[in-house]
């Protein structure tokens, strides 16, 4: 298992402790904003230590708070979490009020999802990056193959 300081260095620098690469694939992103996360002490050391997944998780509003759905982490120490503790547990991100009022209105008129993107490390505090985005139609993902399969023989080719 890495520690804080080897994954700084394996991502040259770069605080990322974990990324949903799948989210820009099947989503369009129209905007991206920065969340906190609730959580708690084994938790924040495990996702430092870059074991957190985000792959299937989503961000959803209930009442005024902000939660996150689906994410997964383990105890960094199985031996030493509560008995009842559930990994893949409803996390409360933190956002203002009226960020989270703004994002009901876009959420429901322009029939959106907040979708996780990456957790990474500001300031020594766990954050998560959302994004705002709308589901691509299967065509959009096929036409995005072909551009990627296009220019990596492009680049092939001038090799």
């Amino acid at each position: 298992m890495l520690d804080y300081n080897e994954i700084m260095i394996k991502y040259g620098g770069i605080d990322t402790l974990t990324e949903n690469r799948r989210a820009r694939f099947d989503y369009e992103i129209l905007e991206t904003l920065e969340a906190g996360i609730e959580l708690k002490g084994f938790e924040v050391k495990s996702a430092k230590a870059a074991q957190m997944q985000l792959a299937g998780s989503h961000a959803l509003i209930r009442g005024s708070e902000l939660w996150l759905l689906n994410s997964h982490i383990p105890p960094y120490q199985p031996k030493n979490a509560p008995a009842d503790y559930d990994p893949a547990r409803s996390r409360r991100l933190l956002l203002r009020g009226e960020e989270i009022k703004r994002l009901t209105g876009s959420l429901k008129e322009k029939k959106l999802s907040l979708i996780p993107l990456r957790v990474y490390v500001k300031k020594n505090l766990v954050k998560v990056e959302l994004g705002l985005g709308r589901l691509r139609k299967k065509s959009d993902k096929r036409e995005m193959i072909k551009k990627r399969s296009a220019e990596r023989e492009m680049r092939r080719a001038q090799q």
